[in-house]
């Protein structure tokens, strides 16, 4: 049984959005569930739905630490566990000799020289509050590397083999992201809650824009919003997220546009579409009026 500040749901999710993360009933429960019995949360879904800002809010909610591991190709133990602090070592060794004293390797692989990264960062995190670590994008990484996640992930720990196995004090909130860019190994599954994050619809997204532009008027809010939506019916390559409607937002607010018209929406479509295949196709759509910018009043 775990200690924890949210007792059901709906209180973590009113906590959320004072921290200006909007979740849907889903969502909640499997972060509620993640910080309720400490049971690694895998969120998968497009890009810019808002799977790393869930573990941002989590930990900005809780109180704790955010402990960020970003995955990619070729990731290896130094960088996700722990490493030695060779330069430490060399120096005890060197001071060892010129005194005279012998040295063995338990003297120089110890505790005093171990460089903790995320995972052991996590583990050794004492409070009083749980760190929330964030293995972002593990689909970058390879098999591998998932296979090395296994102890830690089914029981919070991490082995140290010249010195043993750190067991977490107090266990953190793991949150594991996926954008699905490969299949994850099935034995990584069980260890995880799972949870798929659709698309808002355009609606949550305003709402989300505007907690995140609030200088932002409504006529700009929504139509930028409305014009990504239908953006998003088109065959992108790479649909426009979340993130992108509130950096595209962003960005009219900056170059002083307060109402979006046909001509504004071309000059900053790149702040929306980022590939040049998706940008001719977008700007083809807009010269057929299949893809419009609906003015509001």
């Amino acid at each position: 049984m775990y200690v924890t500040d949210f007792k059901d749901r709906e209180t973590l999710v009113a906590a959320l959005d004072r921290a200006d993360y909007l979740v849907d009933e889903g969502l909640g429960t499997a972060l509620f569930l993640a910080q309720a019995i400490r049971q690694p949360l895998l969120l998968e879904g497009e890009p810019g739905v808002g799977k790393t800002t869930a573990a941002k809010a989590m930990a900005a909610v809780v109180g704790g630490p955010l402990i960020r591991l970003q995955c990619y190709e070729g990731i290896s133990t130094s960088e996700t566990l722990y490493e030695w602090n060779y330069a430490q070592q060399l120096l005890a060794i060197r001071i060892a000799e010129a005194s005279n004293t012998s040295v063995t390797a338990a003297d120089v692989c110890s505790e005093e020289f171990l460089l903790d990264r995320p995972l052991l960062k996590s583990v050794r995190h004492s409070g009083p509050t749980p760190a929330v670590l964030l293995i972002d994008e593990i689909d970058r990484a390879d098999d591998e590397f998932e296979a090395l996640l296994f102890e830690f992930l089914g029981e919070r720990s991490v082995t140290v083999p010249e010195i043993g196995t750190f067991h977490a004090v107090i266990d953190p909130i793991v949150v594991l992201t996926s954008n699905r860019s490969r299949e994850l190994h099935d034995a990584l599954k069980r260890r995880c809650l799972y949870h798929w994050i659709e698309f808002p619809a355009v609606e949550r997204v305003a709402e989300i824009v505007r907690r995140n532009v609030p200088d932002a008027g409504e006529p700009l809010v929504s139509a930028a919003t409305a014009f990504i939506g239908r953006a998003r019916g088109l065959d992108l390559d790479k649909p426009p997220g979340v993130s992108e409607a509130i950096d595209w937002v962003g960005a009219l607010l900056a170059l002083g546009i307060t109402r979006l018209d046909d001509v504004s929406a071309r000059a900053t479509l790149s702040a929306v579409i980022k590939t040049p295949d998706d940008h001719r196709l977008a700007t083809e759509a807009m010269s057929s009026q299949e893809l419009s910018v609906e003015e509001t009043a």
